[in-house]
């Protein structure tokens, strides 16, 4: 049996107004001095955990990314407790370990992430397991037309198309800038979906779900477009990522 530690408390989802009526505190910018970029974003990872709000999440560090978080806390898994279910329309549901998805072929894409809120980050590598891999893997049934992805947050949710899903540049994310996912950025596996707005990128996943037809996850229930293309969704008008 697993020996698996317990999980702290869920908080509360928030909702799209209060996610946008902070997101001004942008305006304070972006520190640019390495050291203080490393620290700063030490700070706001470690802050964002304690955080009874959610807010802190808002803030920009310095690497350019702002840390989301959907509900006020999100425990965390390790190599031990971590686990990533495949279930749903396939013939051979499978559950796999951190050790297990590192020892699959790896990825490696490097592109552009694109904020639907506005903020952008360059060139940034991403690696993983193809989302493909893992569906053929499983054998996905006929009568299939969507994946459905859930997190250990407790609350999120999201979802692609089965075609989509399929896409070389859509991946089982494990690394991220060269090192492990860190919890902050959804580790120690995210879903990440190159092409779309970073929304579709799920954190902390845990659970790959193939269904009949695509089921609105956590922000497009709040507004947001469910087919999330960069430039051309949500109003936005952005350089593609791709």
């Amino acid at each position: 049996m697993d020996n698996e530690q317990p999980e702290e408390p869920r908080g509360t989802p928030i909702g799209r107004r209060v996610l946008l009526g902070t997101l001004g505190l942008g305006a304070l910018g972006v520190v640019t001095a390495p050291t203080l970029q490393r620290g700063l974003e030490s700070f706001l990872a470690g802050a964002s955990d304690k955080d009874p709000t959610g807010l802190t999440g808002l803030l920009p560090n310095g690497g350019g990314f702002r840390y989301y978080s959907v509900t006020s806390s999100v425990p965390r898994k390790n190599a031990t407790t971590y686990r990533l279910t495949v279930d749903g329309l396939v013939d051979r549901p499978r559950s796999y370990t951190l050790a297990d998805l590192r020892a699959l072929p790896q990825t490696r894409l490097v592109r552009d992430v694109q904020c639907v809120t506005g903020w952008r980050v360059p060139g940034t590598p991403f690696e993983g397991v193809r989302l493909s891999r893992l569906l053929d893997a499983a054998g996905v049934r006929d009568g299939a037309g969507a994946v459905r992805f859930t997190c250990f947050d407790g609350a999120y949710s999201e979802s692609l198309t089965l075609d989509q899903a399929r896409r070389a540049d859509v991946m089982v994310a494990l690394r991220m800038q060269d090192k492990d996912l860190g919890h902050a950025h959804g580790g120690p596996v995210r879903l990440y979906v190159a092409p779309m707005y970073f929304y579709k990128s799920a954190k902390w996943l845990s659970g790959i779900t193939v269904t009949k037809d695509v089921r609105p996850g956590y922000w497009e229930e709040r507004g947001y477009d469910v087919d999330a293309w960069v430039g051309r969704s949500n109003g936005r008008d952005d350089e593609p990522t791709t």
